[in-house]
């Protein structure tokens, strides 16, 4: 058991713990969230013993046995494999000692039977395992560490961390440079993990499949809350309830978008919004209250004009010179578009996405883009492209230099660049804050389509939350590549599977393609314990030919016109009518009206009032008949 008394930790003038408590017992799988700088990982450093408590005490058994995820890999030439076999110190341990037992007899056959005891003869085969698991291929297990780039080194720390044997295991933010299929993977094995488990993520979904228990450190104390991440969000919801003044922020935004819907539903030239909302709202999760301190609040706002199509990919071929990734790719992309994207590792999502945005030129085809045509581009590289010796602010005003200063300051705010820190250089940022600013140029620049590359990475959870919810009311067109399962679901209506050279639509959701991974994996051996559920019937389909689809598209359009014709005409009719009502109304408001010698003006005008009322209202019945029977050809 692990227990904390009355801790109080400081870093600098800044006490991140004040005299707080906390247990953990053998075996526990618990989640540890808070704000960024609240201390997370300076507790990891406490229990790890790299950091000392400047009051109370720490206890944890004396026998355990501890494994950490480090967050830096040192240049070596070690390959990768030994680099992760390092990882199990007993193991080496025991080499190094028969190395140096030479022809001791006796000391080599106590050795021997350590190397069993710890299941040595078996350390490279399970080290390999985990390397593929983590994405790692066959000739890449003995290649020399220096030669991967920094995420995929920050993967070897994982597989390391994972090979040590362990009773307690600190992982902070192992997902952050995983794709969906190694985070799949590694929310198994850690299931399986029969250790104590502490896990700081910013991965909801990923909490929610893995973890027991959560410990948020909420104002410099650590509170515990029983069961996964949508646990916690249900019981601080209820907490925070009671506290009415916090309450109503969450009951207004709701108010505030049931209002839109109110107010718009019945204009057809704001009904996509409307049911946009309509959504959003459906989307928003009881638990909502949660989140009523997050001091993110921005929005994704499409630009005014926009084409249809917005980006056509016609035959095209995918890759390099030296190699073809993608062939035969015909991809249309609508403003209405909100497309994931799925596929293993290196099979060609990013450069996929890459050539929607046009920064890599295709080896055949040609990419078409509308005339209204507006890119919002975020991947990882962008942040490293970012000025280091300019301030948020700049960023800004060198996109619009006519911007005013106030402006500028309120719409960084809504990202969390409060005060001065909007105008500091952002050379000491965190990961975590200069991808909330590639998001916030972005952002401020109001595309109409957006292609996200991992953009929750080095997200905490509050902005994942916002960012969630500003793509589900963009009105625009999202295709996006991410492990956080979360924001898919609730963004992203469509998946493309990119496989095999190819591009082509799945018929199913994110359970259905772990199952295909699964089984793909297996080599399509449905005997094999880890196909118990084969995906028999989630296969993905070919795109259907652009020729049906343009065919289809006009069939449709031609059957839509009579209807299309109705709408716009009661429209047009319904604004004449609501611009009599207005002119009436502001007759209606002239205090001298209400004397006496205006009474037969004022019945007459109330009369009219009355009229234009009923006529209103049957050209509002109407426009929603014509409206749904639209909606009803549509399906």
């Amino acid at each position: 058991m692990i227990t904390l008394q009355q801790i109080s930790l400081q870093r600098g003038p800044k006490f991140l713990l004040t005299e707080t408590d906390l247990a953990i017992f053998p075996g526990q799988k618990i989640g540890l969230i808070g704000a960024n700088g609240s201390g997370k990982s300076s507790l990891f450093k406490l229990l790890l013993g790299q950091l000392g408590a400047d009051t109370g005490s720490v206890s944890l058994p004396g026998d355990w046995r501890l494994a950490h995820m480090a967050q830096e890999v040192s240049d070596t030439d070690r390959t990768a494999l030994d680099y992760v076999l390092d990882g199990d110190e007993a193991l080496r341990q025991a080499e190094a000692e028969i190395e140096q037992a030479g022809d001791d007899g006796e000391k080599l056959a106590h050795l021997f039977d350590v190397m069993e005891q710890i299941d040595a003869y078996t350390a490279p085969s399970r080290a390999a395992q985990l390397l593929n698991g983590l994405g790692f291929t066959g000739n890449e297990l003995e290649r020399p560490v220096s030669a991967f780039s920094g995420g995929w080194r920050i993967r070897l720390n994982l597989a390391r961390a994972l090979m040590c044997p362990s009773d307690l295991l600190l992982l902070d933010e192992p997902t952050n440079h995983l794709d969906l299929d190694a985070t799949l993977w590694l929310e198994q094995w850690l299931q399986r993990y029969s250790g104590t488990l502490l896990i700081i993520s910013h991965d909801r979904d990923f909490l929610d499949n893995v973890i027991e228990r959560i410990v948020s450190i909420e104002s410099s104390k650590l509170v515990a809350y029983t069961g996964n991440y949508s646990a916690y969000e249900v019981q601080r919801a209820e907490r925070l309830s009671q506290q009415q003044a916090e309450f109503n922020k969450q009951q207004e935004r709701i108010a505030h978008i049931e209002d839109y819907i109110r107010r718009f539903r019945a204009k057809a030239t704001k009904a996509k919004q409307a049911q946009s909302r309509i959504k959003q709202l459906e989307r928003m999760e009881t638990i909502a209250p949660a989140h009523v301190d997050s001091p993110f609040s921005f929005t994704f706002t499409a630009s005014e004009k926009v084409s249809d199509p917005l980006i056509v990919l016609r035959q095209m071929t995918i890759g390099y010179p030296e190699r073809q990734i993608l062939g035969g790719v015909d991809i249309n992309i609508a403003p209405a578009t909100r497309i994931g994207l799925l596929g293993p590792n290196g099979a060609g999502k990013s450069s996929l996405i890459k050539t929607l945005a046009g920064t890599l030129e295709p080896l055949t085809g040609e990419r078409v883009t509308g005339e209204h045509f507006k890119l919002g581009y975020f991947a990882q590289h962008q942040l490293e492209a970012l000025d280091m010796s300019a301030s948020p602010a700049l960023h800004i005003q060198r996109i619009s230099p006519k911007a005013r200063e106030q402006e500028v300051r309120n719409f960084l705010g809504s990202f969390d660049f409060i005060g001065d820190r909007a105008f500091e250089p952002i050379h000491h940022f965190s990961g975590g804050e200069k991808a909330r600013l590639a998001l916030a140029l972005i952002a401020w620049q109001k595309p109409n389509v957006l292609l996200l590359d991992e953009p929750t990475n080095h997200l905490d959870l509050e902005m994942r939350q916002a960012l969630t919810m500003a793509l589900q009311d963009f009105a625009g067109a999202v295709i996006v590549v991410s492990h956080d399962r979360h924001l898919l679901r609730n963004t992203v209506d469509e998946w493309l599977l990119v496989a095999d050279g190819k591009v082509e639509e799945f018929d199913g959701e994110l359970d259905d393609y772990y199952r295909w991974l699964l089984e793909r994996k297996s080599g399509g051996d449905k005997t094999t314990e880890a196909t118990t559920n084969p995906a028999d019937d989630i296969k993905p389909k070919p795109v259907q030919d652009k020729k049906v689809q343009r065919q289809e598209a006009a069939a449709k359009r031609e059957a839509r016109k009579p209807l299309t014709n109705r709408i716009k005409k009661l429209e047009a009719e319904l604004e004449k009518l609501q611009q009599k009502n207005t002119s009436l109304e502001a007759e209606l408001a002239d205090t001298s009206l209400y004397e006496d010698q205006h009474k037969d003006q004022l019945q007459k005008l109330l009369q009219q009032q009355a009229e234009l009322s009923e006529k209103i209202d049957a050209c509002e019945e109407q426009w929603l008949e014509a409206q749904a029977e639209l909606e009803a050809l549509d399906d």
